[in-house]
């Protein structure tokens, strides 16, 4: 069975009505016959039929056993990281998301949980760093923004040999393109806000573990704490699934051709997309990976965030905004946006140059996204010409 077919079909038809579309099960409580004697549902943060589907679907398409839903991404990685105690490390790539680097270093560290920031594009760099304490690994990859390619399969296989859990943000690529428990990965998560649930709708996270026992424990985590997901948002996600395989084709091919033109371009300094022969991973990509995504990043050769605000304002069919992988091109400037929440010193360390400038290509034609990009760098260098007194003056 194609991977299109398998992920159209793991969305069932309602056994008791025969409806194709998922039922909304859009409730607080469930009726009991007697005392603990129910149909499987009890209260709806326990569990809800539709999020049931929805986690049924995940761990079918990352090949896991458990899924588990949560109301945001965050609260997915919040959930994973409750599975530590005080006293243990997690090893993180260096180029994390900032939203789980706010959560790993202001909230987490002060319970007693240190934090090491590795490179992890080179397995030995992990090797290195791992303590008895260190207990869990954390990969992005690619990561968000700088799109760095960590070998899965080799850092599983050091994970396993100092009997550390590896978790994969498994985002950027999606099901479509990566599945890291086959890999060797133990747990996956998802910001479904992006590219699963793929039209800017809805806010969402999900967790996949690879052994049931553990999913047992995100679920007794999730359930002790609260952070479920609603039962529309389920149903957007489930939605959302049914044109994933197609949607993450076009944003890759969409991707590919950005990278190229940028490439070539002489305001760009740097590009950064694993589709790239000159992507520093690019053959770790290609043997993991079905495809490269939809995320291009690119750094100016007038390296100031003055130079990338210029460009972010300067677009048109690329909205400035936080968020990706939705079918409308986003652009955003992390220095200033996602990755505020980091110190500028361990930014710049970690690739996150003050003009990087990251972007979601959408699935508008893409001769279109070029010549967006193209007006912005020509309206920018008229406001340079402008602004700028000449040498004879």
């Amino acid at each position: 069975m194609s991977n299109a077919t398998q992920l159209i079909h793991s969305i069932p038809v309602d056994a008791l009505t025969g409806a194709i579309s998922v039922p909304i099960y859009q409730t607080s409580t469930f009726v009991q016959e007697a005392p603990g004697v129910n149909k499987g549902y009890d209260y709806a943060r326990s569990n809800n039929p539709t999020r049931a589907t929805l986690e049924t679907i995940i761990a079918q398409l990352e090949k896991g056993s458990v899924g588990v839903a949560f109301g945001s991404g965050l609260a997915a990685i919040d959930a994973v990281v409750k599975l530590l105690k005080a006293g243990d490390e997690i090893l993180a790539v260096d180029d994390i998301y900032g939203g789980a680097f706010r959560l790993f270093t202001h909230i987490y560290e002060k319970f007693g949980i240190k934090i090491n920031y590795v490179d992890t594009t080179n397995a030995e760099n992990v090797f290195n760093a791992i303590t008895p304490a260190t207990k869990l690994i954390w990969l992005e990859t690619p990561t968000n923004p700088t799109l760095k390619v960590s070998d899965i399969e080799a850092i599983a296989k050091i994970a396993r040999a100092n009997s550390c859990l590896l978790c994969v943000d498994n985002t950027f690529a999606s099901p479509a393109l990566q599945q890291p428990l086959s890999l060797g990965a133990d747990i996956v998560i998802h910001s479904a806000t992006k590219y699963l649930g793929g039209h800017s709708d809805l806010i969402a996270g999900l967790v996949v573990t690879k052994e049931k026992e553990l999913g047992e424990k995100i679920k007794f985590i999730q359930n002790a704490s609260g952070a479920i997901l609603a039962p529309f948002d389920s149903w957007l996600v489930i939605r959302g699934i049914e044109t994933l395989h197609l949607r993450v084709q076009q944003h890759c091919r969409n991707a590919q051709a950005v990278a190229e033109f940028l490439e070539t371009h002489p305001a760009v300094d740097k590009v950064y997309y694993p589709g790239l022969k000159t992507h520093l991973n690019h053959n770790i990509a290609k043997k993991q990976s079905k495809g490269f995504g939809g995320i291009v990043s690119f750094t100016l050769k007038n390296n100031t965030e003055a130079a990338a605000t210029a460009f972010v304002t300067s677009t048109n069919y690329f909205k400035l905004a936080e968020s990706l992988g939705g079918v409308k091109s986003l652009l955003c400037h992390p220095a200033q946006m996602t990755h505020k929440s980091i110190p500028a010193e361990k930014r710049r360390a970690s690739g996150v140059a003050d003009s990087l400038i990251r972007l979601s290509v959408g699935l508008e034609d893409v001769q279109d996204l070029i010549a967006d990009i193209e007006q912005a760098f020509e309206k920018q260098q008229k406001e340079k010409q402008v602004f700028e007194p000449s040498i004879s003056a």
